[in-house]
């Protein structure tokens, strides 16, 4: 369990390096106008954008990851990589409020409103907030079985957030399919280990006796 702690710095440390980045490259253009393309703000936008959707399939790649391989110790870099996708993707709404919006902050509600793809990702985002205030232990014994409920929002932001990338995506719709795909195998798999559960409860349901045959 020593190990533990040395590996989630290694995690922090490459989550970090997205940021350090894209910085580096914000710096860059700043001192010589060049290094992010034609046309920087939407690149930073999409940078940080799809390290957050990264961060989330990360994330939600966990449990299955668990089950897959019968390493517990897994859960425990769970809320790290979500806390990620929050923060990637909160520094993504930023750079569209500074740098696309320019200050005129007010005319988000005018944008919600009129773009869906907008409209999906600001859903999404504000979805992950109340989850990102209650990943700490605090909160997780405050809310008890609330706290599992709760945080099965990530399923919905999940599928907003690869909703946002496909209509945002004018043409090649390549990338927004790939995670698509992700999203569709990681929601299936937990799809069909509940439906598992279900056949296996309803079968001991029907004939309590198998468990007890089962198990010598």
């Amino acid at each position: 369990m020593k190990a533990v702690p040395i590996a989630k710095g290694v995690v922090h440390a490459l989550a970090l390096l997205p940021a350090v980045w894209i910085g580096l490259k914000i710096n860059e253009v700043a001192q010589t106008g060049s290094g992010l393309g034609a046309d920087p703000v939407a690149e930073i936008e999409h940078f940080l954008g799809l390290w957050a959707l990264r961060f989330l399939m990360l994330a939600l790649a966990i449990t299955p990851l668990r089950q897959l391989t019968n390493q517990p110790v897994l859960v425990r870099f769970r809320r790290m990589l979500g806390l990620y996708a929050f923060f990637y993707a909160s520094v993504h709404f930023g750079a569209y409020l500074v740098l696309d919006l320019r200050g005129y902050w007010t005319t988000i509600f005018a944008e919600i409103a009129k773009r869906p793809y907008i409209t999906v990702g600001f859903t999404a985002w504000l979805l992950l907030v109340p989850l990102a205030i209650t990943s700490t232990k605090g909160w997780i014994k405050r809310l008890g079985r609330n706290w599992a409920r709760l945080h099965k929002l990530v399923y919905a932001i999940g599928v907003l957030a690869v909703l946002h990338f496909w209509w945002l995506v004018k043409s090649d719709i390549r990338e927004p399919a790939l995670y698509a795909g992700i999203l569709a195998v990681l929601l299936g798999w937990r799809l069909w280990k509940y439906l598992a559960t279900r056949r296996r409860m309803a079968a001991l349901a029907v004939n309590p006796t198998s468990r007890t045959a089962g198990s010598r």
